[in-house]
């Protein structure tokens, strides 16, 4: 299984798998939107090995572009791995105090973040489509970690992974009046005169997301690979039937 690790140390292991022409359903690690259930469950076991943990450690979520978030504890071990129907329900975003349990995301354009704690060792991954980011899920996650999980933003470490570049990403005023409204995109969207398009750098506002959440920028990594235009991305707007990117986060320990 063709895998980025964005990190890897003694306590976390982060990362990304990637398209691969070699592997069953080129790599496609998402239930919702594959040929074959049992391929997808292959390549999730395939990764599980070499990450040296079980499928059934996996825990995954229905995303449904919200704003939502769910505290991950073992009672919640196993779902999403084999099966869609136990997914943990319109979520988009995971965290967890608990080790041994590998949290992920499922993206295909839409922004993959991945986040720790060092000091109270909390983990999640989040899941910000452009819908996403209107809700401002990935702040609304910083905060609620700050207010109800007392973690301080100087200890929170971000990653925000592969997703469709801004020269893809092109959007009707609709959509660019909503980042907009948000009075801090502005810097990270263009018009083109000759589309009649906007273009706006999802990722870039998703930093900001986190910058405005207190947290320093020099503990925030952006994977500026695009979805679209590298080989190894999974990319809806390219390919309305992509598979999905899984991006993951475990504790070891």
């Amino acid at each position: 299984m063709k895998t980025k690790i964005y990190l890897d140390n003694e306590k976390f292991i982060a990362g990304i798998t990637m398209k691969e022409p070699n592997e069953l359903e080129q790599g496609n690690m998402a239930l919702h939107t594959c040929l074959d259930s049992e391929d997808v469950i292959k390549n999730r076991k395939k990764l599980a090995a070499s990450l040296n943990c079980n499928l059934n450690q996996f825990v995954c979520a229905n995303q449904t572009h919200s704003a939502n978030i769910h505290k991950v504890t073992v009672a919640d071990q196993g779902k999403g791995s084999e099966s869609k129907d136990t997914a943990i329900q319109d979520t988009d975003a995971l965290y967890t105090y608990e080790s041994n349990l590998l949290l992920g995301s499922f993206t295909a354009d839409c922004v993959p973040v991945t986040f720790y704690d060092e000091k109270k060792e909390i983990i999640g991954v989040i899941h910000s489509g452009w819908q996403g980011t209107i809700k401002e899920i990935t702040l609304k996650t910083i905060e609620h970690l700050k207010n109800i999980e007392q973690c301080d933003p100087n200890n929170l470490h971000i990653y925000i992974g592969t997703a469709l570049s801004q020269e893809k990403f092109e959007v009707d005023e609709d959509v660019y009046l909503k980042f907009k409204a948000l009075d801090y995109a502005d810097d990270f969207m263009y018009y083109n005169t000759q589309t009649h398009k906007y273009h706006i750098d999802n990722q870039k506002t998703v930093k900001k997301q986190c910058l405005l959440a207190g947290i320093p920028s020099d503990h925030i990594t952006i994977d500026s690979t695009c979805t679209y235009l590298n080989d190894e991305g999974f990319s809806y707007r390219q390919d309305k039937k992509a598979g999905r990117h899984l991006t993951f986060i475990m504790k070891k320990r």
